[in-house]
């Protein structure tokens, strides 16, 4: 069984971390199974074989800022984000606006700093006039995803 998991924002995955890492703490130490046979939420949180998480951040300095320091703490945790998304993205769409255009071109450095510094997979998700709310939006959204091997392209 694997656990995808997405939590934001930051505020909340950090209470999700320290509660998970108060339980282990208290369950190692008052179990009576030897330690080899514990398995504790935070040791399922930190194999990515049983838990996917993915950041998911804004195209924005301070979202992506927040995303990172995240994803320092994540790591200091034991947990490597298995991908980060970039959502509302203006930059993944064609706008003939100059205002819009000119604010897809400030997140163009943070999309690539995304891409080439902080994750290992990257998926862009374009800002939408309605939200991506059930299965045939959701298929709609990634109709047009790049695939994995094109998605740092």
């Amino acid at each position: 069984m694997r656990i995808d998991v997405s939590d934001a924002p930051t505020g909340h995955t950090l209470l999700l971390l320290d509660a998970t890492g108060a339980n282990h703490r208290e369950v190692l130490r008052t179990s009576s199974r030897p330690a080899e046979r514990v398995v504790t939420p935070m040791m399922r949180l930190q194999d990515p074989e049983f838990t996917r998480l993915l950041v998911v951040t804004l195209p924005e300095t301070t979202p992506v800022l927040e995303a990172e320091a995240l994803q320092a703490d994540l790591r200091r945790a034991g947990i490597e984000p298995y991908a980060w998304v970039v959502n509302q993205s203006l930059a993944a769409v064609d706008t003939s606006d100059p205002v819009l255009a000119a604010r897809a071109a400030a997140e163009q450095p943070l999309i690539e700093r995304v891409r080439q510094e902080l994750s290992a997979r990257c998926a862009i998700v374009p800002v939408k006039t309605e939200p991506p709310v059930g299965a045939a939006r959701l298929r709609e959204l990634i109709a047009g995803a790049p695939t994995p091997e094109h998605a740092h392209a």
